[in-house]
């Protein structure tokens, strides 16, 4: 059985989630959906199936039972993040309390990598000035080339 200092701090302030954190058996896409990385459950659904959710390098299915202490590696687009399983949740909550369930081990750089997206130059050309020739190609990839470097 599980000791109620084993849970995070929001969790034991309010016992109503402590009682609901002591569930055995939770699926993964039921998870995702509660600690609001996928907005329906739906979404967390296709996500499993498609090969976005792993877990040990493995995809997992929806189905699949969470369990504590497991880490898993979950592709939005083209966010990464990795979690770990802190305590399951079964019911969607407000955003501050469903951070406290899980812990995200995604590294900054890839975090870093993902924001700087937002703010990547976008290159646009004249209309009616055709196709790029191979000078402008060549200058354009180096452009690209030293914007992803820096």
């Amino acid at each position: 059985m599980l000791r109620i200092g084993h849970f995070p701090p929001a969790i034991q302030k309010n016992p109503y989630f402590c009682v609901m954190a002591v569930i055995q058996k939770l699926r993964i896409d039921k998870y995702l959906w509660a600690i609001r990385l996928f907005k329906t459950r739906n979404l967390a659904t296709e996500a499993c199936k498609g090969g976005k959710v792993k877990l040990n390098g493995q995809h997992v299915k929806p189905s699949h039972l969470v369990k504590e202490e497991e880490v898993f590696h979950i592709q939005k687009g083209t966010e990464r993040k990795v979690i770990k399983v802190n305590a399951l949740l079964e019911r969607r909550v407000d955003a501050k309390t469903a951070v406290s369930f899980y812990e995200d081990l995604t590294p900054t750089e890839e975090t870093l990598t993902y924001k700087s997206m937002f703010y990547a130059p976008v290159l646009r050309r004249d209309r009616g000035a055709g196709r790029p020739t191979k000078k402008d190609r060549r200058e354009i990839d180096d452009l690209r080339n030293e914007w992803n470097d820096n």
